[in-house]
């Protein structure tokens, strides 16, 4: 159960973003802290304890509120103490599905339409997701893209950056993130650019003093797969699982 200093700190944003009417006021702690443990968990919605009220409530609200997009709204507002700019982080992890994450409805579309819009695809590493973060200066998390498992992390370079409150000082990334077209965005934005280039490329100006500090990202991804939802895909929808990253996110903001 959420204890009463996290509650004071994330009912108010609750509060600004969920939708009326749906949830009694008087549950929602209770309904909050089962989401919560059961994504911290990895469980079966039907394994949260009983003390946290109807499991079937709680799925309800998150699914529900994951379509209505609560959760990255949730997000943001928690992100109120502000985005720092002196350095901005690019990086992209692979998420292993578990043989659950597959069971989405197709809407009528074939599996591998249906697949690619529920961010879900086979690479080297399995079947699994792509999870692409753009996290400021102080290692925070401020928007997620998801793709299939098999994707590259660059197309979603620029879109990430576009979701910034302003333009970074640094943006910092590793070799996957290395185009020169990229570089050129970048300086056009009027920030610079610290990505290593490739060894097929000619060298680029990469300052150790400013690429060193891509641990923060690194340390980042590593708080969010705590949560065992995260180190493992459960969820069947690409709009789940981007609330369960952004739930996490927002609460990691709320601890900094």
């Amino acid at each position: 159960m959420l204890d009463d200093a996290e509650w004071r700190k994330l009912e108010p944003l609750i509060e600004a973003c969920r939708p009326r009417g749906k949830t009694p006021p008087q549950d929602l702690r209770r309904t909050i802290s089962a989401i919560l443990w059961r994504h911290q968990n990895g469980a079966k919605w039907r394994a949260i304890p009983a003390e946290f009220g109807p499991w079937a409530r709680a799925a309800q609200t998150f699914i529900r509120w994951a379509r209505l997009g609560v959760w990255e709204r949730l997000l943001r507002l928690a992100q109120h103490a502000g985005v720092q700019l002196g350095m901005t982080f690019l990086d992209g992890t692979s998420i292993r599905a578990h043989q659950k994450a597959a069971g989405a409805h197709r809407k009528g579309a074939l599996q591998a339409e249906r697949d690619r819009r529920e961010a879900l695809g086979r690479s080297r590493g399995g079947f699994g997701s792509k999870a692409c973060v753009i996290a400021d200066g102080l290692g925070r998390a401020v928007a997620f893209i998801l793709a299939p498992g098999q994707a590259h992390e660059l197309p979603h370079a620029i879109p990430l950056l576009d979701r910034l409150p302003g333009v970074p000082k640094w943006v910092v990334a590793d070799r996957g993130f290395a185009s020169h077209a990229f570089r050129e965005h970048i300086w056009s934005q009027g920030a610079r650019p610290a990505i290593p280039s490739k060894r097929n490329e000619a060298p680029v100006a990469c300052p150790d003093w400013i690429y060193n500090n891509r641990n923060f990202v690194e340390r980042l991804w590593a708080r969010l797969k705590e949560w065992r939802a995260i180190a493992t895909r459960y969820e069947k929808t690409a709009s789940s699982f981007m609330g369960v990253l952004s739930l996490a996110a927002a609460l990691d903001w709320l601890k900094s």
